[in-house]
């Protein structure tokens, strides 16, 4: 046998695709699995001719189930983000649009069971420690996928997914306010280090001399500013305590304008190196807290209590994030944050990698 076949779902989940894999049929040792998620996705190539990755950050995300332990939990879902071209991945984040698919894929891989015309699937983030709550359409005890639900950034509409995160707070850092400071100025540039669903650097658009609703195709082409935004990256991850941040992909960064299509704020994201075509679900969340937090670089009018609807801008169009939250007299105390995603079955079997870099079990 020359070649090692893995089963494996190919679904979209939200703005982000990439196989779904059950956990027990991949190698326990994270340096074998991520060898393992390289050959798979095909990194080292600016195509990922190789493999099923689709030559961008958010076609090269991988999506790993297991039944949970966890006494609210029905299944973990670990996430890994496998790099287009250095043959890198990393594990410290999650990806809420990926998580979109993990409860209709938990049901098509018989890790849960469907009950009624809607299932609740409780998910354990393993990365972070988040706690999600997915409910998935499930008429006639089967998942559908057809629905009138639209989201920007995915062409049509699907069945909606509704996500409830909670626990988001602190996931990576251990600090809603990893530098404890509401702004701190690294390179000459105000930024509000946050942490909540992501780890993020968040910057007005303004102060790099942008406008901030430059399309995704016009920020890449922008070297003087990606320079500039990963100096000031890597000097936010130590300062977040999170230390040489080179080689992993958090912290985000996230740049905000005045809003100017009906939204609260507008917003850029980026993966680090590459601007997202529309916007992450975590970093949706943790630019949504970013608004509701007074004193940041991007606080805008608040109501005196949650929940509190935020719609952010985007590059292909807007996200609607609903944060439950507590008024303190430091600040703001994050309940949680629902949203609602779509996701999408595209093929099922068994991807396949050389036997020469793994076995199997």
């Amino acid at each position: 046998m020359t070649q090692t076949a893995i089963p494996y779902l190919f679904m979209r989940g939200g703005t982000s695709r990439g196989p779904y894999l059950n956990r027990a049929d991949l190698p326990d040792d994270l340096d074998m699995l991520a060898d393992v998620l390289i050959a798979m996705l095909g990194s080292g190539h600016p195509l990922n001719i190789d493999g099923i990755g689709g030559g961008a950050a958010v076609a090269t995300k991988v999506a790993m189930l297991s039944r949970s332990a966890d006494d609210w939990a029905d299944i973990d879902y670990f996430f890994a983000q496998v790099s287009v071209e250095d043959r890198l991945v990393d594990f410290k984040p999650t990806c809420g649009n990926i998580l979109s698919g993990v409860g209709p894929a938990a049901i098509e891989m018989g890790l849960v069971g469907a009950r009624g015309g809607e299932t609740q699937v409780n998910i354990r983030a393993v990365n972070t420690g988040a706690r999600v709550s997915a409910t998935v359409q499930t008429p006639d005890g089967q998942v559908t996928y057809d629905g009138p639900t639209q989201i920007d950034g995915v062409p049509g509409t699907a069945a909606p997914v509704a996500l409830q995160f909670m626990d988001t707070v602190g996931g990576a850092t251990g600090s809603f306010l990893p530098t404890g400071n509401l702004i701190d100025t690294i390179d000459g540039i105000p930024v509000t280090c946050m942490d909540v669903a992501m780890p993020m650097v968040i910057a007005r658009a303004a102060d790099f001399g942008l406008s901030g609703y430059e399309s995704a195709t016009e920020l890449d082409e922008n070297t003087d500013f990606f320079a500039h935004m990963e100096a000031i990256r890597l000097q936010a991850g130590a300062l977040m305590g999170m230390g040489d941040v080179s080689k992993s992909v958090t912290p985000k960064f996230g740049l905000v304008a005045p809003a100017r299509t009906g939204g609260t704020i507008a917003t850029r994201y980026f993966m680090p190196w590459k601007t997202h075509p529309t916007m992450a679900v975590t970093g949706a969340q943790c630019l949504a807290c970013c608004v509701l937090t007074p004193g940041t670089v991007a606080d805008a009018p608040i109501p005196n209590a949650g929940p509190a609807p935020i719609t952010l801008e985007h590059a292909s169009g807007q996200i609607d994030v609903l944060v439950d939250y507590d008024l303190t007299d430091t600040g703001i105390a994050i309940n949680s944050a629902g949203l609602v995603r779509t996701a999408r079955k595209l093929a099922a079997g068994h991807v396949y990698i050389p036997a020469s870099v793994w076995g199997g079990n």
